[in-house]
């Protein structure tokens, strides 16, 4: 019980009161929806690509070893998940297009890792190399390989919906659009660095810290202003795309996890991970193509709402379960 006090506490509140904050400024005019764009430039190309890097060449080989299974069950997972959303919402609900259900899963098919990853993770499990390796492998996972699926599916509907309107990119642009981006490129050119061997010179460390520093606090507080700048309309789309996100997800890496005989500290953190909200990029993406711009945001809103009350469930459910299976470390 005290656990999870200490969770809600330590994890919850903090990022509850700093995203008001920014809902308040922007409901104020102090900022607006563009300048939260601005603040999520700094954090996906400075702060968290730092925040990744840093902690990650603090690891050992080891440590990179015993997480095989952690990126196999991330990668598989989260894109199994993320495939059934879009199955769903584009056979499910005759209104919606190709490009409507791939935007569904980048929202609810996605979790937020590189907003709130750090955020979540560091105050329940500590700061260490272990949460920095869990955010990055999720992170690589949702924008090297789900946006890039997600765009392209989006991309062949609004073809089919206009055809010879655009031309047709290769299926592997996305993919080296995606990786070109330093939240991509970051946390790879680090695990490269710990399996080379190379020792990480302490010196180096603080200039990485400063901005790695602004990574959770920018992202929580540009989530609150982004939230007040769109209108929410609650609707049984937005309301199973919660669903999905919250129960579904958590509930797959779960039972994937325990049957690859998963570390359970890792497991733990990965349920946690793929319980987040549904990513903010989904959003920004639905807005850029303007595509499932007000459902995408309720699922979104509805969420963060629900995490309050699932993040603390997940982790007693996924200790139950470690416990009833004999995982152990």
């Amino acid at each position: 019980m005290s656990n999870m006090v200490h969770i809600i506490l330590y994890a919850i509140v903090p990022i509850i009161v700093v995203m008001l904050a920014g809902f308040i400024s922007g409901k104020k005019g102090i900022f607006s929806g563009d300048d939260a764009k601005k603040f999520n430039k700094v954090v996906l190309d400075f702060a968290l690509p730092a925040a990744l890097f840093i902690s990650i060449v603090q690891a050992n080989r080891q440590m990179l070893a015993r997480d095989l299974k952690l990126s196999l069950v991330s990668l598989v997972g989260i894109m199994l998940c993320f495939m059934i959303v879009y199955w769903v919402f584009k056979y499910c609900f005759k209104k919606n297009t190709g490009a409507d259900a791939a935007v569904s899963a980048l929202i609810s098919g996605s979790p937020t890792i590189g907003f709130l990853g750090f955020a979540v993770l560091e105050p329940i499990f500590g700061t260490n190399a272990s949460v920095a390796l869990v955010v990055a492998i999720v992170g690589i996972v949702v924008n090297a390989v789900g946006i890039p699926v997600g765009l392209s599916l989006m991309n062949a509907s609004l073809e089919k919906m206009q055809p010879g309107s655009t031309k047709k990119d290769p299926w592997w642009k996305p993919v080296l659009h995606a990786l070109a981006q330093p939240v991509a490129w970051a946390p790879i050119l680090a695990v490269v660095w710990v399996l080379i061997g190379i020792p990480w010179p302490d010196w180096a460390s603080p200039s990485f810290n400063l901005i790695k520093g602004a990574n959770a606090s920018l992202a929580v507080f540009s989530a609150g202003v982004t939230l007040s700048a769109v209108k929410v309309t609650i609707n049984w789309q937005a309301i199973l795309g919660s669903i999905m996100k919250m129960i579904m997800m958590p509930a797959v890496i779960l039972a994937m996890g325990i049957l690859c005989k998963m570390d359970p500290e890792n497991l733990k953190m990965l349920v946690v991970a793929c319980a987040l909200p549904p990513a903010f990029s989904g959003i920004i993406i639905a807005d850029e193509y303007d595509t499932y711009v007000a459902t995408g945001t309720s699922s979104l809103t509805l969420s963060i709402i629900l995490f309050v009350g699932f993040c603390p469930l997940w982790i007693w459910i996924t200790d139950i379960c470690c416990q009833a299976f004999n995982l152990v470390a």
